[in-house]
C-alpha cells in the first residue's frame, strides 16, 4: 500500500544517511583527498625508488683543534653506505693514513699516527654510493662532502743558559719563530712541567741571590698562548704554589690531566719525615704518609704514582697511607709510560754491573730490550707505541790518560723485534736531555755541538745519570737541536736542525 511504501523510503533514508552524510563536510573531504594523494605518492615511490642522494650528516672533528690525544673521528651518513666506495674515495690533504671500522651508518677513522702539528687538514668524500645502489641499478652519488680540522701549532719550552736567558724559562713558537722569556731574572729555574691545556707551566726555582738547591720553591706561570695557539701580548703571571720554609722540596711531577701535583719533601723540623705530598686543584697540600722512595712519576691515568722503593718499583694510589696497588721487584726505576698506559720502560740493575732496559706491559709480560755496560739515561715511547727512543751511553777507556768516559747516543728500539738502531752519536758531555714531539715527527734535544774531532771534550763524571735527570743550567752551554725521526728511509741518518738558542731540559708542548 501507499503508506507502507512511504514508511519503507523513510527507513531506507534513516539507514543510509549516516553512512554518506560525512562526505558533505569540507574537512572530511580535505582529509580524504590528502590520504588519496599520499597513497598515490607512496605508490610512485615504491615503483620508482628513493631518488634522494646519500650524504654525510655529521663529522665529529669538523672545525675543531685536534691534538695527539684525539684518537679517532666519526662520519655519520643518512643511510647505510657501500663501504668499499666510501673507503676508496675518502681523501685527506695533507695525507693522513689510518684504519677504518663501521657500525651501521657510522664510520670510525683512527689515524695510524697523530696528525702533524701546525697543519690544517681537509677531508673530502665524493663518488660514493649507498649500500643498495648495485641491487637497484640506480646509482646516485653522495653529495660531495668537504670537512676540515686543524692541529696545534708546535711550541717548546726550555731553560736558557746564556746571557739574559740564563736560568730562565723560555717559550718558543716554532712556526712564527718567536721567543718569549716567562720567568724573571731573580729566579733560577731548575725543572718544569707543562699543563695539557698549554695555558700554564709548573716550575721549580730558587732565588738567584744566595740560595741553594735545597731552597727550591714551586711556582706556576702563564704562557700567554690563546685558544688559537698564538702568543698574545699578555705578560706572564707567576703564582707561588709551595714554599720551602718548613720543608725542603725535591723532585716534583704533574699528572697527565693537569689536576694533581706530587712533590718529594723533607721536613726541616722533624728528622726523617720524608715522602710524597699531594696538591690537588684548589686544595691545600697534604702528605701521603707513605714509605719514602727515589724516582717517581704519575701513571698515565693520573690516579696513581710509580715510585722506586727498596729493590723494586711500587705503584701507589693517591691516598694517605694506602698500600701499593702493584710491586715490580726486579726493576730499579720506571723511565716512561706509553700514552695508553699499557706499557712501561724500566731499568734492571744486574749483578754483573750491567744494566738492562725492559718493556713491561699490563699483561704481565717482561721483555728485555737491550743490555749495556754504560748508562740508560732516559727513554720515551713514540705516539704509536711501536718504538722506544732511548738515551744511552757507551763506556770508553782513554788508555793514554787512564780514564773512562761515557759517550752518549740516541737509539730507536723496535718493540716487536727488540732491534736497536743508533740514530745519533753525541759528544761526551755532562747534561743532555731529549723529548719526542707529541705528533711523533721529531726529537728535541740539547747537546754540545762539536766537530768530528772531540778530543777536547771532557769525560762525563760518575754521577752523569743523576746530572742528566736534573734540569738545571749547565756550566758548558748546550745548543738545542731538532732531530727528524718520521723518515721513510730508516737506513739513512736524518739531518739535524741546529737551532740558534742555548739551554737545557727542552720539552715540546702537548
Amino acid at each position: 500500500c501507499g503508506e507502507c511504501q512511504v514508511l519503507t523510503w523513510k527507513l531506507t533514508d534513516m539507514q543510509l544517511s549516516p553512512r554518506f552524510k560525512w562526505f558533505s563536510q569540507p574537512l572530511d573531504r580535505y582529509a580524504i583527498g590528502f590520504v588519496a594523494a599520499l597513497s598515490v605518492a607512496i605508490a610512485i615511490l615504491l615503483g620508482v625508488g628513493d631518488r634522494t642522494a646519500p650524504q654525510v650528516r655529521d663529522f665529529s672533528w669538523q672545525g675543531q683543534r685536534i691534538d695527539a690525544s684525539n684518537a679517532s673521528f666519526v662520519l655519520t651518513f643518512n643511510r647505510p653506505m657501500n663501504r668499499e666506495s666510501v673507503e676508496r674515495n675518502l681523501k685527506f690533504d695533507p695525507p693522513l693514513a689510518g684504519k677504518i671500522s663501521w657500525s651501521s651508518r657510522r664510520m670510525s677513522y683512527t689515524p695510524l699516527a697523530p696528525a702533524t702539528y701546525g697543519k690544517i687538514y681537509t677531508i673530502k668524500l665524493e663518488n660514493a654510493f649507498d649500500r643498495f645502489a648495485n641491487e637497484s641499478g640506480k646509482k646516485i652519488a653522495i653529495e660531495p662532502f668537504v670537512g676540515s680540522f686543524r692541529t696545534p701549532n708546535p711550541f717548546f719550552a726550555y731553560i736558557g743558559s746564556q746571557s739574559e736567558e740564563k736560568g730562565r724559562l723560555v717559550l718558543y713558537d716554532v712556526l712564527q719563530k718567536e721567543k718569549r722569556v716567562l720567568t724573571p731574572p731573580n729566579l733560577t729555574v731548575l725543572d718544569f712541567r707543562i699543563y695539557p691545556d698549554r695555558q700554564k707551566i709548573l716550575f721549580g726555582a730558587i732565588e738567584s741571590a744566595g740560595q741553594s738547591l735545597l731552597d727550591q720553591k714551586i711556582y706556576l706561570v702563564t704562557t700567554g698562548i690563546d685558544r688559537e695557539d698564538h702568543l698574545t701580548s699578555a705578560l706572564p703571571e707567576i703564582k707561588p704554589i709551595l714554599g720551602s720554609d718548613d720543608y725542603q722540596n725535591f723532585k716534583f711531577d704533574l699528572s697527565p690531566d693537569g689536576k694533581n701535583i706530587l712533590v718529594q719533601r723533607l721536613s726541616r723540623q722533624q728528622a726523617g719525615r720524608y715522602g710524597l705530598w699531594l696538591i690537588k686543584e684548589n686544595q691545600q697540600p697534604r702528605s701521603l704518609d707513605n714509605q719514602p722512595g727515589g724516582d717517581f712519576m704519575f701513571t698515565p691515568d693520573s690516579a696513581s704514582v710509580a715510585i722506586a722503593q727498596g729493590e723494586g718499583v711500587a705503584i701507589l694510589p693517591l691516598e694517605p697511607q694506602a698500600p701499593p696497588l702493584d710491586f715490580l721487584p726486579r726493576f730499579g726505576t720506571v723511565l716512561n709510560f706509553s700514552r695508553s698506559g699499557t706499557q712501561a720502560a724500566t731499568i734492571k740493575f744486574n749483578k754483573d754491573y750491567t744494566k738492562s732496559l725492559y718493556l713491561v706491559n699490563n699483561q704481565g709480560i717482561q721483555k728485555e730490550l737491550t743490555k749495556i755496560n754504560g748508562s740508560i739515561l732516559s727513554a720515551q715511547f713514540d705516539p704509536q707505541e711501536k718504538t722506544l727512543y732511548c738515551l744511552l751511553t757507551d763506556v770508553e777507556q782513554d788508555a793514554t790518560k787512564n780514564i773512562f768516559r761515557e759517550k752518549p747516543y740516541i737509539a730507536a728500539i723496535d718493540l716487536d723485534s727488540a732491534q736497536l738502531r743508533r740514530i745519533l752519536e753525541l759528544p761526551s758531555q755532562r747534561e743532555i736531555q731529549f723529548n719526542v714531539a707529541p705528533d711523533g715527527q721529531a726529537i728535541l734535544l740539547n747537546s754540545a755541538v762539536t766537530n768530528n774531532d772531540d778530543s777536547n771534550t771532557q769525560p762525563m763524571p760518575e754521577d752523569s745519570a743523576k746530572a742528566t735527570r736534573i734540569g738545571r743550567t749547565s756550566q758548558v752551554p748546550t745548543q738545542l737541536i731538532v732531530l727528524p725521526i718520521n723518515t721513510t728511509d730508516r737506513n739513512k741518518l736524518p739531518q739535524l736542525d741546529v737551532l740558534p738558542m742555548f739551554g737545557t731540559l727542552p720539552k715540546w708542548l702537548p
